[in-house]
């Protein structure tokens, strides 16, 4: 047995289970040097969701995040996650927008592709691996391992196979959610070395508090590479530390060969900068098995929790956690991976929030039904899907055939604000973000999200605004709890909050804009400033034509104009929430006598957003 290797994940996977995907380049480019220096098989530095990220909360270019990490780790394979036709988005791209992809992001600096496709639907990698080998560079097949009455080992080995016969340099168990067990591990490995010959790395995140020792029987077993991140951002919805998988290993048959002294003076690096986003650390840090229940996966775990933090809904974690499962039955037992996990969470959240299963049905479970996104690996709660989309055939195809080719059209659409074809493709990725992000970036305006200082004792020496506090207005004081805050990219943003229990929304550039003077005392009662901006002027909706929405979110198109004619059931609006998309449709038929939003615009539940009469 060779030396086992290691891919750390710290620049991309361990981040983005534990601080949301925050990590800015300018704190991890001072480290590369001695990261270099390690001899890692692998680093992971791109993909997943940290293309999104840069783009939409970090204000960073990801294509030059990826070149200055490639000039900063020249000795270094580097590898990215790359979601088969998908990519880095949330929908199937035509296969010209695929091969531009993959062929830029090797001309950049990636060295190993690791592909997966969140149904396991072996159509939706062929384009992917296909173009990662005429770059010449090192395409891993990756399995998403899920438990389920439609998933078993020999589910597994056939998809390893054909992974084989499709070109794959290797196979990787994608175990996102921490399902695997050291005993189901070590049977897995065992299959996949039998069924092909191809290294296997494993995969698994540390949720349950099962993945070292799964690692270390995988191994035993016969695994080629393990995946871990640096101590600072290991464990809990994370993968496990590379220090003490490093010394576990070490005067064994299985030694990886790297220096533990090296690894813990970059261990000590990275715990310093975590401190600095304290404000993104994901409320499940620890150890929680709940996962091998709900399935939900590390990556999608820290998101979920700030998602439902900005909607005021936290507190509910727990039914949705519970309702994930049921969800997942209906739509036939898809992995919990990036976007089935997002599909599946947002509709658990809306299940929840509106009190009513399926009551609002969002455009992403529509086109999954239709099977837009591939063949889902086991049957469909039929009910369900006559709901969503009635009596409209599914496809059959693979999904991309559908698709006419779109380098062509994207470039003329975003025109003179690309500056290369990266910028087209970013545009690609993200439309309305990534348009954004160009015509900031040309105008000089991008501005990050700030980081909050320091947490503190006492909140008034460092300046950050309470979260509770009592107010006085006229004479009457009224009880305040901050729940939560809308995007931080815009000049100005809704701060979600609750006033003696009731859901308000107010419009201001910071928190410290809602309070004067500043909180002092054990007794925090103040004058307040009334609240301005178009999101606190709606009226509440009272009848049954006054239309709303049943969670925060932005508005991303409207579909009527004032005067239009409309049916029960028709689309009105579409809103963005928790990165999914949701269509609005008319509660009654009738006159569209009033529109009180506009394309953009962030909005909350019980506002009339639009009028018919």
């Amino acid at each position: 047995m060779a030396q086992v290797k290691v891919t750390e994940t710290v620049l991309r996977d361990g981040h983005q289970s534990l601080i949301a995907t925050r990590m800015r380049t300018d704190d991890m480019l001072p480290i590369c040097k001695k990261l270099d220096q390690v001899g890692f098989w692998s680093l992971e530095v791109w993909g997943g969701a940290t293309f999104d990220a840069c783009v939409r909360f970090l204000k960073e270019d990801p294509w030059q995040r990826l070149r200055a990490l490639r000039q900063a780790l020249p000795n270094t394979r580097l590898q990215m996650l790359l979601r088969g036709q998908n990519l880095l988005g949330y929908r199937h791209y035509s296969d010209d927008v695929v091969e531009r992809f993959v062929e830029r992001a090797a001309a950049n600096g990636i060295d190993v592709f690791r592909i997966f496709d969140a149904l396991n639907d072996l159509r939706n990698l062929e384009v992917a691996i296909r173009a990662v080998k005429q770059a010449g560079k090192h395409a891993q097949g990756a399995i998403c391992y899920t438990t389920s009455p439609v998933h078993d080992i020999d589910t597994f080995t056939a998809l390893a196979r054909d992974m084989a016969a499709m070109g794959c340099d290797s196979i990787a168990i994608k175990d996102m959610a921490g399902l695997l067990t050291p005993a189901a591990c070590a049977e897995l490995v065992d299959a996949l070395r039998q069924s092909v010959e191809l290294p296997i790395h494993i995969h698994s995140h540390a949720t349950a508090g099962l993945a070292d020792m799964c690692q270390l029987k995988g191994v035993e077993h016969g695994a080629f590479a393990i995946d871990t991140a640096i101590s600072a951002f290991a464990n809990g919805a994370s993968h496990p530390a590379t220090e003490s998988m490093v010394a576990a290993l070490r005067d064994t048959e299985y030694d990886t060969g790297l220096d533990l002294e090296l690894l813990q003076e970059i261990g000590a690096y990275f715990h310093e900068v975590r401190k600095k986003y304290h404000q993104f650390e994901s409320e499940f840090t620890g150890l929680d098995t709940r996962v091998q229940v709900n399935q939900v996966p590390g990556g999608m775990i820290s998101n979920l929790t700030n998602q439902l933090r900005e909607q005021g809904e936290l507190k509910r974690i727990n039914e949705v956690l519970e309702e994930i499962p049921r969800v997942r039955e209906d739509l036939g037992f898809p992995p919990l991976v990036t976007p089935t996990s997002q599909i599946v969470g947002t509709q658990a959240v809306l299940n929840v929030i509106t009190g009513e299963r399926y009551k609002t049905i969002t455009n992403e479970v529509k086109l999954y039904l239709q099977g837009h996104y591939g063949r889902p690996p086991g049957p469909l709660n039929e009910l369900i899907r006559q709901q969503a989309i009635g009596d409209e055939p599914a496809i059959d195809c693979r999904p991309a055939d559908l698709l006419k080719p779109e380098m062509h059209s994207l470039e003329e659409s975003i025109g003179e604000l690309a500056e290369s074809v990266e910028d087209v493709l970013t545009y690609a990725m993200f439309p309305e973000l990534g348009e954004q992000f160009l015509q900031q970036r040309r105008e000089g305006t991008l501005q990050p999200e700030p980081l909050s200082p320091p947490k503190q004792d006492n909140p008034d020496i460092c300046g950050t605004s309470p979260t509770e506090f009592n107010i006085t207005l006229h004479g009457e004081t009224y009880h305040i709890k901050v729940t939560g805050s809308g995007h931080r990219y815009q000049q100005q943003r809704p701060f979600y909050l609750t006033v003696d229990g009731v859901p308000e929304e107010i419009l201001v550039e910071t928190l410290d804009e809602i309070i004067t003077p500043p909180l002092s005392g054990a007794a925090p009662a103040t004058q307040a400033v009334a609240p301005s901006g178009k999101g606190s002027t709606r009226p509440k909706a009272t009848a049954p034509g006054h239309v709303t929405t049943s969670m925060p979110g932005t508005i991303v198109d409207i579909l009527v104009k004032e005067g239009d004619t409309v049916a029960a059931g028709d689309p009105l609006f579409i809103t963005e929430a928790m990165k999914m998309e949701t269509e609005v449709q008319a509660p009654i038929a009738g006159t569209i006598s009033a529109i009180h939003i506009e394309k953009g615009d962030s909005v909350n539940p019980d506002e009339t957003l639009i009028e018919i009469s």
